[in-house]
This record gives C-alpha cells, structure tokens and sequence, in this order.
C-alpha cells in the first residue's frame, strides 16, 4: 500500500511539472540560412509575428496563396500551413527546392519576410496543434 502512495505521488509530481512543459506548438526554430536559433514562443516579436495575425502569415497569404491556391489555374499545388510538419517546412525554405523558389517567386519578399513566412509555418504546421493547449486554441 505504502509503495502505491509512492508510485501515486511520482505519477503526480510528473503531471504537475513535465507534462505542462510539453508545448504542442514548438518554441524555437533552428534557420538552416543563418545557423541561428529562432526563439518563437518568448512573447517578444517573433512569437507575434509567427502567429495568425503576424506578418509571417500575411505574407504567406500575400504571397504563397496568390498562386497556390485550390482550383488554381498556374499549377501550383494547393498548400496552406499544415500542408508540411514543421521540418518539411524548414526545407522548403533552406533547400529552396520548389519551382517558386528558383523562378524568383520568393524575390518580392526580403530575407526577413521569409524568416517570418518560415518561423509561421513552422510553428502552425502539421501535428503542431492541441486543442487541450491554450496557446492552440486561446
């Protein structure tokens, strides 16, 4: 009996202080162009601009959706935020692979705005979001 209260009171302590710990969102990025570390989650700049309302996504929509939208009629595959994990996005942009990347799609935005465009898909890509976590859904 005494070792189940022990076992209880571990289990306990681990849900009281790992678990809250665990971030569904991730809260820094490493950027393969600069070999910095990005810090997204701090609550100073980039944590506002990775986020809906930041200048990440309004360029991405400015920009990336102009084309890639559904039913296009340039070719582009449809894409949105979840359309990678958050290394498949961090690829796109180090490797700078897809056709809009070479034909100089990406030359209206400063290397700045694609940081942001990077850090805002990076922190809302696939399995990034939690409903049970306030950040997701507050």
């Amino acid at each position: 009996m005494r070792y189940l209260t022990i076992v209880s009171l571990l289990a306990l302590c681990f849900m009281l202080y790992v678990v809250p710990s665990v971030e569904a969102r991730p809260g820094k990025r490493f950027d393969e162009s600069t070999k910095m570390c990005r810090i997204l989650n701090d609550g100073g700049q980039l944590d506002w601009e990775s986020d809906h309302w930041g200048i990440g996504a309004a360029k991405f929509k400015e920009v990336c959706k102009s084309c890639h939208t559904r039913d296009n009629d340039k070719g582009a595959p449809f894409l949105y935020m979840e359309s990678y994990g958050s290394k498949g996005w961090n690829n796109v942009f180090s490797q700078r692979r897809k056709k809009c990347a070479r034909d100089g799609s990406w030359d209206v935005l400063s290397a700045a705005e694609l940081q942001l465009v990077n850090d805002y898909l990076y922190r809302n890509a696939n399995n990034t979001y939690d409903p049970n976590d306030a950040d997701s859904c507050g």
